[in-house]
Order: structure tokens, then sequence, then C-alpha cells
């Protein structure tokens, strides 16, 4: 596989840990599961999951960096890691939120951040 793929399968996998991290205890209320933990349960509840994410973030963005043999600059790795995070993020409000809708307002601003990765690849 080559080290833009894999950079970009890592970027997936370690946004839908954060998403997970940053969202999931307002659909799966894991404050009522710790109790008397209330906020400080669902941080470190959180920063349990987020740790999954450094794990997959780090070697994604090593592994895509020019400087370590990869084909993406900096600027590349960021505007891709943020359409990765928009894309994740849809997906799994529209799976685990169904009262939240994908408005034309959304797919709009959605469309601008493909082109900005259009853009940050062009010379």
């Amino acid at each position: 596989m080559n080290r833009g793929l894999l950079s970009i399968l890592l970027l997936v996998v370690s946004n839908s840990f954060m998403t997970l991290a940053w969202y999931g205890h307002l659909k799966f209320n894991i404050a009522g599961k710790w109790g008397k933990w209330g906020l400080f349960g669902v941080i470190v509840i959180s920063w349990g999951i987020a740790l999954f994410e450094y794990c997959f973030q780090v070697p994604a963005n090593r592994i895509g960096y020019k400087e370590f043999g990869g084909p993406f600059t900096l600027m590349q790795l960021k505007v891709i890691q943020e359409v990765i995070t928009l894309t994740v993020f849809v997906a799994f409000s529209l799976i685990f939120f169904k009262q939240e809708s994908f408005r034309l307002n959304h797919f709009i601003a959605f469309v601008f951040l493909v082109l900005a990765v259009f853009f940050i690849f062009k010379d």
C-alpha cells in the first residue's frame, strides 16, 4: 500500500476515534454510567478514547509527510485531515443523531472544503 493511501486511512480511523471522544457522550450518556463522577467522568472517558486517536494520528502524519518519505506537505496533510474530520463527523451525526439534518448550507460548506483540497494541491 502506498504511503499516501495509508496515511489517509490512518487519518480516517484517527478521526473516527476523535469524533466518538468529542461527541459520543452526547448520544450515549456516559455521565449516567459514571454517576457521581459527572462531567469529570465524561472527560476521563473521552481522553481514554482520544488516546487511540493519537495512536493513529501521529503515524498518519509521519507516514504521509514529505520530510519522512510521504507524498504530502504539511499544509496538504492539514487540509486533508480537516476534510476527513468533516466527512467522519457528518456520517457520525447522521447515523447516531437522527434529529440532526444535513442541509444545503452544510453541503455548500463541504464543497468549499473539497475545493480547499483541490487548491492546496495546485502548484
